[in-house]
């Protein structure tokens, strides 16, 4: 058994290349870069970043999205697997690349950042476009930042009835 999948949460880095493949039927390939940023506190208490970056690569529906409403510093929600390319460059030298290919892609971010967040729109890799309603704004109904991070609600218990209360014959076995 193995699994290759992927899930991040992150802004786009530069603005979508989207090209069409003429010898497969004219399939249409998105290509940009995802940067995703963990913050945390270091020994002496400072507050560090680690940003790293993903290329990433969405087809067909997925790049219909990214092509309609992608740009640089949109915030997506991305689903998909890692591959790993290699190619011989003009010196013949063994050059390699690690990238992302899209299963599902959702749009995040403020109503003002996304055209397309008005409807929460997300696209499936096969498939068409899907209305998550209401829009949430991430993937979970969560925002992820760490200024928006909320303490979570204890719910509201409801005492029982007690039990001399309940007559035996609506036992229901």
């Amino acid at each position: 058994m193995s699994l290759n999948k992927v899930m991040l949460i992150g802004n786009v880095g530069k603005d979508p290349e989207v090209r069409y493949l003429e010898n497969s039927g004219n399939a249409k390939v998105a290509t940009f870069t995802l940067a995703t940023t963990e913050r945390y506190r270091d020994r002496n208490g400072e507050m560090r970043e680690n940003t790293e970056w993903h290329n990433i690569v969405a087809w067909r529906n997925s790049a219909d999205v990214v092509e309609r409403f992608v740009k640089k510093g949109t915030q997506l929600y991305i689903e998909g697997r890692i591959r790993t390319r290699s190619w011989d460059d003009q010196t013949g030298n063994k050059r390699y690349t690690t990238e992302i290919l899209v299963d599902n892609l959702q749009l995040l971010g403020r109503k003002a950042d996304n055209p397309a967040s008005q409807g929460g729109y997300s696209a499936p890799a096969q498939g068409g476009y899907q209305s998550q309603q209401p829009y949430s704004g991430s993937p979970a109904g969560q925002s992820y930042g760490p200024q928006s991070y909320q303490q979570p609600v204890q719910p509201q218990v409801q005492p029982a009835a007690p039990a001399e209360d309940l007559p035996e014959d609506d036992l229901p076995f």
